[in-house]
């Protein structure tokens, strides 16, 4: 390998910051090499013989960079940390349509996240906004009210290792609300903490290519009726302006799915490489491709196809004993993860690799190279997982002519699949292409997975531990620098070779071509962003999304720089600013707050709430920062200690939380609500609600509204009555010191 001569800054930093082991403020780790040796003798006590593995793991396997564990085993392993996690990805549970099933999940989701693990979901089985509720007699308020929810917890929570949690959204194409959740992130303000991309299926894709019509459908109901290929533009619109969503193919997830007996795919992992099921749960780790080049930038530059398997052989053995040594958020993880034992062996370094060997990213010599190290890769992982079945047992959930039976399975070599007919299979899952992100940057920035050089030095943007803070690193690509040290030249683009290619000077087929060549040996997924210039033209960015489900593809994201879109990644400085992306940049809370305490009488309790709101000062203005509510009434503490914590994380977050108001003033109390100075109050959330408007208005952060519309209506005076809890119409009245409804005989006294 053409280690360059010195380890970089940005290398330094990040293995300081994130993975380096402190403990009470005392360095444990003094230097790199201390931590590769932490992790192998932690991953090695799964073994018989502990000194024996941990020799293997630390020489053959983490020295010299040339298996990357995934960050949180980086970070974790042999740290004596009792609540974290080693799993990379999670997809939450199954999500009930009712509150408690869905807050159910909000909790699975925070404890998850507080370990570290980023998180999917499947928001298809909650019921559509506007549908009937039984039993409640108010209007659903849909998917996408949850997915505020769930976002707002994200923010608050701090993974370890100063990680950030991570989320991802899935709907399926013939949800009634699809439509809205595409265009959910349009405004670049909300529900920043998901990635959002929609389940499509085989039959919708036959209805766009045939322009038919299309169902949106809930429980078997028809709720609407639409056109394919309208509903396909708007989801081609979201992702060129916007970058979101991407598509899932969920036929195809679930046909090569090699435990397709056993279990239903509806969701990924945050960025979208791992298909899992329900709690599933899955560990990663990637090859340091670069590692593996004989004699770089030569004209008899090679891949050591020899060592490759040999390396991969060991690293399945690792990720397997990391199943065993691993803490787990929920215990219904911890049963799927032992049940199947899935693990995401990837790759990373590829496009420096290819750089190095002489071979243009994209160009069909660079794709058959791709395809035939991601084939050594998996018939050496199938293999070694074979004879581990043979020395320790196959996984839990195996039948094995089922398993055998699979699209991937199937094209493994006949001596593998004797081997698994005999002794079974330890894992049922074995390889996965994720973003490496920062531990590609630890490796000296090799190409982080699949994805070809973003450029070959640029300024990175990194948080450095405070809260909303970022620090600005210069950036070198590692086949960039280790080109310029070996024919030492300095570190300009001019006459570099023309295998020296930035993505956004590859064809997007050329991207979707990599992808598919590598997706055949790949039996989970491959998290990958084709690259688009500015400029593409949109009929023929909607062609890339064809290709890609005609190439065989699992999934599919694009990116198109242009006003909507910052990133990471930055070519050049940009001008320091409060906002990015709309959110609001945390910081430090100041010792002292400005404050409002508003007194509030409600007829649902007989003690006053006194509901305080605090405001930050930025730029001259006030917004809200944080919200208390504090009574003498417990009976309520533990809800409203969760809500006001939510409000706060939101506040502190969003330029403009207007969106919590409607969202606090839609909740009805089944019990029903009251009138307060000529306006009905359907709960006390909404009545926070109404409050927060009001503050809102008075700091002009939310401009007041006209409360009649002019519509017209049964009282004559264009305002719109209040709904009824019971028939859901417009109609609440006060008569007789009582609240009635026109339109039915629901009343309520007292």
């Amino acid at each position: 390998m053409a280690l360059p001569t010195s380890w970089p800054e940005i290398s330094r930093y990040i293995w300081n910051m994130k993975y380096r082991l402190h403990c009470e403020g005392e360095t444990v780790d003094e230097t790199i090499e201390d931590t590769w040796r932490r992790v192998a003798n932690a991953v090695a006590t799964a073994e018989k013989e502990p000194a024996l593995w941990a020799d293997g793991f630390y020489n053959d396997l983490l020295s010299g960079f040339r298996f990357l564990p995934g960050g949180r085993i980086i970070a974790n392993a042999g740290s004596d940390r009792d609540s974290t996690t080693m799993f990379n990805c999670y997809v939450m549970g199954t999500i009930k349509d009712s509150i408690e099933g869905i807050f159910d999940v909000v909790k699975d989701a925070a404890l998850t996240q507080k370990q570290g693990g980023g998180v999917g979901f499947d928001f298809s089985t909650i019921r559509p906004r506007g549908s009937y509720i039984d039993g409640v007699d108010s209007p659903a308020s849909g998917p996408l009210s949850f997915m505020h929810v769930l976002d707002a917890t994200c923010r608050t929570i701090m993974s370890a290792g100063q990680r950030r949690g991570a989320q991802m959204a899935i709907m399926r194409c013939d949800h009634p609300d699809i439509e809205a959740f595409i265009t959910a992130k349009r405004d670049d303000q909300s529900l920043q903490m998901f990635n959002l991309s929609v389940g499509i299926t085989d039959a919708f894709m036959k209805a766009v290519q045939e322009d038919a019509q299309w169902n949106l459908v809930f429980d078997g109901e028809v709720h609407n009726t639409v056109r394919a290929t309208e509903l396909w533009d708007t989801i081609m619109h979201s992702t060129y302006d916007h970058a979101e969503p991407g598509i899932l193919m969920l036929d195809r997830v679930n046909e090569a799915n090699n435990l397709r007996y056993c279990e239903t795919i509806c969701a990924t992992n945050p960025c979208g490489e791992q298909p899992l099921p329900p709690y599933g749960a899955c560990l990663l780790g990637s090859l340091n491709l670069t590692a593996f080049v004989e004699k770089p930038f030569e004209d008899d530059a090679a891949i050591d196809y020899d060592a490759l398997d040999a390396t991969t052989r060991l690293a399945v053995r690792f990720l397997d004993d990391v199943v065993e040594l691993s803490n787990y958020p929920l215990d219904r993880q911890r049963d799927e993860a032992h049940a199947k034992r899935r693990m995401g062996l990837g790759i990373t370094g590829l496009a420096d690799m290819l750089i190095m060997l002489g071979l243009r990213y994209g160009a069909p010599k660079a794709v058959e190279t791709a395809e035939k190290i991601m084939r050594t890769i998996a018939f050496a992982a199938y293999d070694a997982s074979a004879d581990l079945a043979a020395e320790k047992g196959s996984f839990p959930a195996l039948d094995i002519d089922k398993h055998l039976d699979s699209p991937f399975l199937k094209q493994l070599p006949e001596k593998t699949r004797a081997k698994i007919r005999a002794n079974g299979i330890r894992n049922s899952h074995l390889t996965s292409i994720a973003p490496t992100g920062t531990i590609s940057l630890l490796a000296g920035n090799v190409s982080s997975g699949i994805e070809p050089v973003f450029a070959f030095h640029y300024v990175r943007r990194v948080r450095n531990g405070q809260e909303g803070e970022t620090e600005e690193h210069e950036v070198m690509d590692f086949a960039y620098r280790a080109h310029c040290e070996m024919f030492g030249r300095s570190s300009d683009d001019k006459d570099l070779p023309d295998v020296f290619v930035p993505a956004d000077q590859i064809a997007p087929k050329e991207h979707v071509d990599m992808q598919a060549a590598m997706q055949r040996y790949v039996d989970s997924s491959i998290s990958k962003t084709i690259n688009v210039p500015e400029d593409f033209p949109f009929e023929e960015f909607k062609d890339i999304y064809l290709y890609a489900y005609e190439s065989g593809l699992k999934g599919c994201t694009t990116f198109r720089p242009n006003e909507h879109i910052t990133g990471v990644l930055v070519k050049k400085k940009a001008k320091d600013s409060p906002k990015e992306n709309g959110v609001v940049e945390l910081t430090s809370r100041p010792e002292e707050l400005r404050g409002t305490t508003y007194k509030v009488k409600t007829p649902l309790n007989k003690d006053a709430f006194y509901i305080t709101i605090n405001d930050i000062e930025e730029d001259g203005s006030y917004r809200p920062y944080e919200i208390f509510v504090n009574t003498k009434n417990l009976q309520h503490f533990s809800w409203i200690v969760s809500m006001t914590r939510l409000i706060s994380a939101v506040f502190r977050r969003e330029s403009d939380p207007s969106f919590l108001v409607e969202e606090l003033r839609s909740i009805h109390d089944p019990n029903g609500g009251y009138f307060s100075n000529g306006e009905y109050v359907p709960s006390l959330p909404a009545e926070i609600g109404r409050l927060i408007a009001s503050h809102l208005e008075k700091l002009g952060v939310k401009e007041g509204k006209d409360k009649t519309d002019g519509g017209g209506d049964e009282t004559g005076t264009g305002s719109r009555l209040p709904i009824c809890p019971m028939c859901n119409k417009p109609g609440l009245v006060i008569e007789e010191g009582c609240i009635k409804c026109r339109q039915c005989d629901y009343s309520k006294c007292g």
